[in-house]
């Protein structure tokens, strides 16, 4: 079967590799700071979901770093091009102009081509909305918004303390959709108190939207220490993916989506000093592997 991958979109539009580096703005999030709850996301850790970011310093001593790290594993090139992925915690909650400011900073790099905002549909005021679209245009590059959904079922929603509703995401979506900007959604394949068809249902909405979503990242739910989840797993063993299991759902999640979605993500790195489930994930060069040999055998 065939899927448009993130390495293979990023080639036809700029015609080379493009690699990615993770960045911090500072934000916190609602669901830790007591606006809506505290303690996060059952299932996201202390580094709120930014465990691979570079710390927390000026803009520019970020980029410059993620790309010192990312080329020493690279053959020599002064070529490469990257995008600044604003990763951790919520990245528009919190004052807009301080953030535009930040996020500006990245794009004047000539070896950014793309902004990739890592946030909550709840957090995305229409203020904010309208300086990413002129940021989008002053720049001539591509803005991409990145919601953590995981799942469109409320029980699934309220377990993990998300936070907000599907209303609130439906609305989100489109009005970063009628500004311009692109829509990446997260979505955790693994709650162990959802069914292989709530999963399905999750990516058929998503399949389902209007205009079509821009790109999606599926993920394998990673038990980490340090979280409610982890806590909670802890007490009792819930069953967690094997993968076989994992493969099979994502084959299927695979063929439900457009042509045109881009699909940025096939599983994810849950940090090795902080997994407790499943420990089969913590071989990614296994686990990438026997993805691609079943979805090319599906």
């Amino acid at each position: 079967m065939y899927y448009l991958s993130l390495s293979e979109y990023l080639k036809r539009i700029y015609g080379q590799k493009v690699y990615k580096i993770s960045l911090q703005s500072g934000c916190s999030c609602p669901n830790r700071d007591g606006t809506i709850s505290r303690g996060g996301c059952t299932f996201c850790s202390e580094g709120g979901s930014g465990d691979f970011a570079a710390a927390l310093l000026p803009v520019d001593e970020q980029i410059e770093l993620g790309i010192k790290m990312v080329e020493s594993k690279l053959p020599k090139n002064s070529g490469h091009k990257f995008i600044a992925y604003f990763q951790s915690y919520t990245n528009t909650y919190g004052d807009t102009q301080r953030l535009i400011s930040l996020f500006e900073d990245a794009l004047k790099d000539e070896r950014i081509l793309v902004l990739s905002i890592g946030t909550r549909p709840d957090c995305i005021s229409d203020d904010m909305i309208s300086e990413l679209r002129k940021l989008q245009d002053k720049y001539d590059k591509k803005i991409w918004i990145e919601l953590g959904l995981q799942s469109v079922h409320d029980e699934t929603a309220r377990r993990i303390n998300r936070g907000y509703t599907l209303k609130v995401f439906d609305d989100a979506y489109r009005r970063l959709k009628d500004a311009g900007l692109s829509v990446i959604v997260h979505v955790i394949i693994g709650f162990p108190w959802e069914e292989e068809e709530d999963i399905l249902a999750t990516v058929r909405y998503l399949s389902e939207l209007t205009p079509v979503l821009d790109g999606i990242k599926l993920q394998l739910l990673h038990v980490l220490k340090g979280t409610k989840l982890g806590e909670e797993y802890e007490k009792e063993h819930f069953h967690v993916l094997s993968l076989p299991e994992y493969c099979s759902i994502l084959v299927k999640c695979l063929k439900l989506l457009p042509a045109e979605t881009v699909v940025h993500r096939i599983t994810g790195d849950g940090p090795k000093k902080i997994l407790i489930a499943p420990l089969w994930s913590g071989d990614k060069k296994r686990v990438l592997n026997t993805i691609n040999k079943v979805v090319r055998e599906s």
